[in-house]
């Protein structure tokens, strides 16, 4: 992730987002895009996510961890701070994007630090109603905006639409992430068979819900490039893992209809891995 202190290229509009968007820190660079931390805590160690911990440390650290480990939302201060230094760089305004609400703290401290500079910049705060490289690209889309000369309003518009058109699907090896997590949410319906399944689950409303049961791992990366095809044509799709090894094999599969230079591809982080588990593999688009 980049350095949040260094220097941003000047824009009428500073986009802001969260590191569960999992975008790939040379994309959040070329843009401009200041990525405000959560935290992952293992045990009693607390360590900044994507700067103490890049997402292989965290796939390395956690097949080896007894315990699982947790995550925090950024504090109000930290958002502050970033919107401050927007204000400080000549900008006329602010839009954060931030995890879904409905999933972590992250859009309610956002929305306190904007409270906080109040009379400094103006801010306006978006939940994104999605994680990972969805609320990521949302991003991407704003900051491509905001460079073309868009203004506050022009950016929450684009954002609001592609919050209505988000789509993310996604296969786990386990569930025991979104369980022991308290994440699991109408998912809760997969327990009773989680030894014979491989799950797919969907974001819907900002939840976490269950979307399908394969029986195995080949048959979820197919259904989830079937989920793509029954929703073509679709905008900015890519492919989010945690350490997958089949990643290649996913990408095979929707290269009959979208070439592998076109796909934006993830690694999924600390934020996100340490509920889905190691070894997810997701696809998200935005429907037309």
């Amino acid at each position: 992730m980049p350095d949040s202190t260094a220097p941003i290229r000047p824009a009428p509009v500073r986009i802001v987002t969260d590191s569960a968007c999992d975008l790939p820190p040379e994309t959040a660079e070329r843009h401009g895009i200041e990525i405000v931390p959560l935290t992952v805590r293992f045990g009693d160690e607390e360590l900044v996510d994507r700067r103490d911990l890049t997402p292989g440390q965290f796939w390395d650290r956690l097949a080896r961890s007894e315990v699982l480990p947790e995550t925090a939302a950024p504090s109000p201060g930290a958002f502050e701070a970033a919107y401050r230094r927007a204000a400080d760089d000549g900008c006329d305004g602010v839009v954060c994007v931030t995890i879904s609400a409905g999933l972590s703290a992250t859009y309610e401290a956002a929305n306190l630090a904007a409270q906080a500079v109040t009379g400094s910049i103006p801010v306006r705060v978006v939940d994104s109603r999605a994680v990972a490289l969805a609320e990521g690209l949302m991003a991407v889309r704003a900051a491509e905006l905001a460079e073309a000369g868009g203004g506050l309003d022009d950016v929450v518009r684009e954002l609001d639409d592609l919050v209505g058109r988000s789509r993310t699907f996604a296969a786990l090896d386990t569930l025991e992430n979104l369980k022991k997590g308290g994440r699991i949410g109408g998912a809760q319906a997969f327990l009773g068979s989680m030894l014979s399944i491989k799950p797919v689950i969907q974001v819907s409303e900002g939840k976490v819900e269950p979307e399908s049961r394969q029986r195995t791992r080949a048959k979820a990366l197919r259904y989830l490039a079937e989920k793509v095809r029954q929703h073509e044509p679709v905008d900015s799709l890519a492919v989010m893992h945690g350490d997958a090894p089949d990643l290649d094999e996913m990408l095979d599969l929707l290269s009959p209809t979208h070439r592998r230079e076109e796909i934006v591809v993830g690694d999924v982080g600390a934020v996100i891995g340490t509920h889905t588990g190691p070894r997810v593999m997701g696809v998200i688009f935005f429907v037309r």
